[in-house]
């Protein structure tokens, strides 16, 4: 059986929430592959919390379709399938896009000089060819670009699918071919977010996430990864 968190610490949620988000994880970043079977009292037992609480988790990632009830074999992982991973970055790009508008609105100096000092961390890692930590400074780049928004219910469902983007857009990262070209719009952006052109920022930004998307997709089904 895979190996899953050996603990969940304490917090201030109820501990269906915090075992549903650590099996969560865990599924997102591989650490808990495909095909592998949850099994109630172990995994309760690993955790340290009674099986209910496990039980209502399991059946929230049914509902998102990490897992599955299989007949004679229990809770299994399920795997990731291309569709899967087009869907979630089709859902992350058309909410991207409708924030940009006011993106360009609300944008302050402070906001620029944050994003230009997340953009000399990215230039260093990637003359180091770090692609961790670019995908890393990657994130922290576009959450703090959505975030200047303040589009609460919109950032809400970004947030939602923040595990899958960054496992996904560190895949694309990794990409030798797209890596250099796509840091290059992020510093286009800034310029651009700066001018206030929202047009041309719409046109660049459309580009850079569904270049991102093709990346990601042409390295699965490639096997790059």
């Amino acid at each position: 059986m895979a190996e899953a968190p050996q603990r969940l610490e304490p917090d201030n949620k109820p501990i269906r929430d915090i075992a549903y988000e650590t099996l969560k994880h865990a599924i997102i970043t591989g650490e808990l592959t495909p095909g592998s079977r949850i099994v109630e009292t172990a995994y309760a037992n690993r955790l340290h919390i009674s099986r209910t609480p496990l039980r209502e988790a399991l059946r929230k990632l049914e509902l998102d379709g990490l897992v599955q009830y299989e007949i004679r074999r229990g809770v299994t992982v399920c795997a990731f399938t291309l569709s899967d991973i087009e869907e979630i970055f089709d859902i992350r790009n058309a909410m991207m896009m409708l924030l940009l508008p006011s993106v360009v609105a609300k944008v302050t100096t402070e906001d620029l000089e944050r994003l230009r000092a997340i953009l000399v961390h990215m230039d260093a890692a990637l003359e180091k060819d770090d692609c961790e930590a670019l995908a890393v400074y990657n994130r922290q780049f576009h959450g703090t670009l959505e975030h200047v928004s303040d589009k609460k219910r919109i950032l809400s469902v970004i947030d939602s699918q923040e595990e899958y983007i960054i496992r996904f857009s560190a895949i694309a990262i990794a990409s030798v071919t797209h890596r250099r070209a796509a840091h290059e719009e992020h510093h286009e952006m800034v310029r651009l977010l700066e001018a206030h052109d929202l047009d041309s920022l719409k046109t660049l930004t459309q580009r850079h996430l569904e270049d991102s998307k093709a990346s990601c997709l042409r390295a699965l089904k490639n096997r790059e990864f």
